[in-house]
């Protein structure tokens, strides 16, 4: 399956972002979608995901900030981001596995990756 995100850009504190993960080749529903980010000098971080069941799980960094729904139709997985603050300034990733649902936030688990999309979120 091929993914491909979309959706960054430079935003103000405080404001909201909804990136975008398309995927061809193969269902979203197939697999559990994930979204990670990896910030300048940091590691790449596991940021939410989305079982092929419906399950959500999300980081505690963005819980309750950040929400990841499918959309069947257009066979994408959307990532809503609200609040947001410098630090969430980050390349995202969105990845595809089939994973247990219990290693969902590994990195290493993921077999497909989007190219990234910058996320640039000014003081």
């Amino acid at each position: 399956v091929q993914l491909q995100a979309s959706g960054g850009g430079l935003v103000q504190a405080g404001d909201s972002l909804t990136l975008s993960c398309a995927a061809s080749g193969g269902s979203v529903r197939r697999y559990t979608m994930g979204w990670f980010r990896q910030a300048p000098g940091k590691e790449r971080e596991f940021v939410a995901a989305f079982g092929w069941s419906g399950n959500t799980k999300y980081a505690d960094t963005v819980k309750g900030r950040f929400t990841i729904s499918r959309d069947n139709a257009k066979n994408m997985v959307n990532l809503r981001m609200n609040s947001l603050s410098p630090d969430d300034t980050a390349v995202y990733y969105c990845g595809a596995t089939t994973t247990v649902w219990g290693r969902v936030s590994e990195e290493n688990m993921y077999t497909y990756w989007g190219q990234g999309t910058q996320v640039t979120v000014s003081s």
